[in-house]
């Protein structure tokens, strides 16, 4: 079982880079399952349906989101239509869509959980009570589950991470946008990392054009953000797992756009 898990992908130039990446890095990776992270996929700042259904049919088994899962109208009813597309779980029950699901390949049952941190960020209740809510109602449906852990302080992504060990095949960080260097299998058996990275613009400010990102800091006045199409990159992870509930690795991926690459 190998699960290619795609960080952050932001604007038009991310999304058309994982477009082209995609066929050959499940095929060299032998990809059981496409996770990706798709709450900025829309110029930056959330999804709409259009774009989530252009992800499913090439090949993303499930997309999760974030913070700016509601930024768009659009995804309100789709995120209550398709299952396989997620907003953070501990997110109020209000608010439309749903944290977790299951998907199957070959004969594999994957159970995927969106969370969001409490520092930093907005998200209705607790993200801990949250993950053992939702591995309650995953229990026995499952051979594997990878949670997005996507949240803004790194202590509060560690933390999860050794809450979840032992328990969980995988917990995998984002949001930040940039790659942190501590991917490992933690000692209960859970691939970790703190920060999956950003499948976009490098040349950026975290994927929003630099010059618009200095002016807002040198300024302190309100500027209006745009996706950046410089220098594009696709960050992910690749984790293997032979058992229920363990993985074997995890491999980071820092993969710059091809030649000629538009």
């Amino acid at each position: 079982m190998n699960i290619l898990f795609v960080g952050d992908v932001v604007g038009s130039a991310g999304r058309r880079l994982l477009l082209r990446l995609l066929p050959e890095l499940r095929e060299r990776h032998d990809a059981t399952f496409v996770v990706v992270n798709g709450e900025n996929v829309a110029g930056g700042a959330g999804i709409t349906p259009k774009l989530a259904d252009e992800l499913f049919s090439n090949g993303v088994d499930v997309i999760t989101l974030g913070n700016h899962t509601y930024r768009q109208r659009s995804i309100y009813a789709y995120l209550d239509e398709r299952a396989e597309i997620l907003r953070p779980a501990n997110f109020l029950k209000s608010q439309p869509g749903h944290g977790h699901c299951v998907v199957e390949r070959a004969g594999v049952r994957l159970g995927v959980v969106n969370l969001s941190g409490n520092l930093y960020v907005r998200a209705g209740r607790s993200a801990f009570a949250e993950a053992d809510a939702a591995l309650h109602a995953l229990r026995g449906r499952v051979d594997h589950v990878l949670v997005d852990m996507h949240a803004e302080a790194t202590s509060e992504k560690v933390a999860m991470g050794w809450h979840l060990d032992g328990r969980v095949t995988a917990v995998v960080g984002t949001h930040t946008h940039v790659p942190t260097a501590d991917a490992r299998v933690l000692p209960g058996g859970t691939a970790y990392v703190t920060d999956v990275g950003m499948t976009g613009a490098r040349g950026g400010v975290i994927g929003v054009k630099r010059e618009q990102a200095v002016e807002a800091l040198v300024t302190q006045m309100p500027v209006r953000f745009e996706p950046s199409d410089v220098d594009p990159w696709l960050n992910a992870v690749v984790i293997t797992g032979s058992s229920p509930l363990r993985a074997d690795g995890i491999e980071q991926l820092l993969v710059p756009a091809p030649a000629g690459f538009r």
